[in-house]
């Protein structure tokens, strides 16, 4: 039983050591506009949901949903985040899909993850990404309204409704049935 268990640990050490030698002598990709192999993508992506899971204080918006925070939000992420995740009335720019991992279209697919989870996003970043923190940047009653505008655009109250379709020619996105699923916080990012 002995000999099993340290038949077991050499084995996890040598896959361990090759795996960082092939990563420190070049022989994995690290080029961004190569698309990374599945299992990668499955593990960034499980790494930064377990850490935020961990990290992120479960914590509800001291801010209202209601038509004026949420017209608020459409204008801060207008001004902040359109340029990588998407604009309100197109897709996200090529800038958004030159990061790794791209960024993802939040308009025409929003997280559907808990608003702490997107507010944890919000304020601190993601680490290796093009995603910044924008804690030093945005107050924190602005982050709460982007996080409400994306946790609520697929129901807005009709004033929202009216000022986005009167500002962006569009209308606001619907629910599921008109674009699909939800980005959960398994996928995204």
């Amino acid at each position: 039983m002995r000999k099993f268990f340290l038949g077991v640990l050499v084995t996890l050490a040598v896959l361990i050591l090759g795996g960082l030698a092939a990563a420190l002598l070049g022989f994995i990709p690290t080029n961004a506009n190569a698309t990374p192999p599945r299992f990668e993508t499955h593990l960034a992506m499980s790494a930064v949901d377990a850490s935020t899971e961990h990290r992120a204080p479960h914590i509800t918006s001291p801010v209202l949903p209601s038509a004026e925070s949420l017209i608020d939000g459409m204008k801060v992420y207008t001004m902040n985040c359109a340029l990588c995740h998407g604009t309100l009335d197109m897709k996200p720019s090529t800038l958004g899909r030159s990061f790794y991992p791209p960024a993802p279209d939040l308009v025409h697919h929003p997280p559907d993850d808990p608003e702490w989870f997107t507010y944890y996003m919000i304020r601190n970043g993601i680490r290796y990404t093009g995603m910044p923190a924008w804690d030093k940047t945005l107050s924190d009653q602005d982050i709460w309204k982007v996080t409400l505008l994306l946790s609520h655009m697929e129901k807005l109250p009709a004033p929202a409704q009216d000022y986005w379709k009167n500002t962006f020619g569009v209308p606001p996105p619907a629910g599921e049935a008109e674009h699909g699923e939800h980005q959960g916080h398994d996928e995204h990012h």
